[in-house]
């Protein structure tokens, strides 16, 4: 295991609306390699933009420093987001993150912390990824940004992971990387976590995991409805791609989902439509037309009929809720 005549300081940018799985999932990490290599490697700190307790979704938190406070004595910096990062507007956070970017400190996303990086430019040539529920909504921003569909990235001086658990797996590679791989395994042993995942590993279950589905020719349909959501397929192109009539197509969906095909279709798309209602800023016009609906008309009914209230009274109501990730 690698000497060091000090320990990492490794700084935790705390927002209003983060997870605190995700920080958790990252700090814990650290906190075992402590204990594992019984010497301090990591020294964490907590930054918050006015210092004090800063609490999480959950109402659990930590005491944290001002973000002036977030020097260039830190050797890594990860912001951690959850809600809806796309609406984060704090431009102190964002002059600091600039400010230590400037003087060369790598910087990291935790969750939505990446997308904040990425809307300030903090990104710009850099491999990233961020939370499933952003990474549409993030894409239409800047068709320039280069984002993975991954658990974790490390490019250079930029780490982001999707938050939740991955925090660990990427926390293990960072890990693994100054202190080697037995260590790092170790540590993840230590969270009866026997298998670090690699960073390539998909953030969200298949649609045959997800929905249960127990039927080849059930997943192979709701595999292309899936990626279909903008184009939606006839219930007759499903029935001919999956290799099978229609009325049996029709069988199975009722069998084992209770649904016909068009109503778990469009089921389908009004889920994907309340993400993107969300997680952006989109007229719902926009957001209608992106689901494979003809006319907001009718896509506002479909959507009020599912959720119980139209699209834009309910983004009114979720409006500074944030979810969490």
């Amino acid at each position: 295991m690698a000497e060091s005549t000090a320990p990492r300081r490794i700084g935790f940018i705390l927002t209003p609306d983060y997870a605190l799985m995700s920080l958790a999932t990252a700090v814990e990490p650290l906190r075992a390699a402590n204990h594992l290599a019984e010497r301090a490697l990591y020294e964490t700190l907590f930054f918050s933009a006015r210092g004090g307790f800063a609490p999480s979704t959950c109402g659990g938190g930590f005491e944290s420093r001002p973000l002036a406070e977030a020097g260039a004595g830190l050797d890594l910096v990860f912001l951690v987001a959850g809600g809806n990062p796309m609406l984060f507007e704090d431009p102190a956070v964002i002059r600091r993150l600039r400010w230590l970017r400037a003087r060369g400190i790598p910087l990291g996303g935790i969750s939505g912390g990446s997308a904040i990086l990425a809307r300030a430019g903090l990104m710009a040539g850099r491999r990233f990824t961020v939370h499933w529920r952003h990474i549409d909504v993030l894409a239409d921003f800047s068709a320039e940004l280069m984002i993975e569909r991954a658990l974790y990235v490390i490019d250079r001086d930029r780490y982001s992971c999707a938050g939740g658990v991955a925090a660990l797996d990427m926390m293990c590679a960072l890990i693994a990387q100054e202190h080697g791989a037995p260590f790092a395994r170790a540590v993840s042993d230590w969270f009866i976590h026997p298998r670090v995942r690699t960073a390539n590993e998909p953030q969200r279950a298949g649609p045959g995991e997800r929905f249960d589905l127990r039927h080849p020719v059930l997943e192979a349909a709701v595999g292309l409805m899936t990626s279909h959501l903008a184009d939606p397929l006839s219930p007759a192109q499903l029935a001919t791609l999956t290799g099978v009539s229609q009325r049996q197509l029709q069988r199975l969906f009722g069998a084992h989902l209770g649904q016909s095909i068009t109503a778990f279709y469009r089921d389908l798309r009004l889920d994907k439509a309340d993400e993107l209602l969300m997680q952006s800023a989109l007229p719902v016009i926009e957001i209608a037309a992106s689901t494979g609906f003809a006319s907001a008309a009718h896509f506002s009914r479909c959507y009020a009929r599912r959720f119980g209230l139209p699209p834009r009274a309910r983004r009114g109501a979720a409006q500074g809720g944030g979810r969490p990730a």
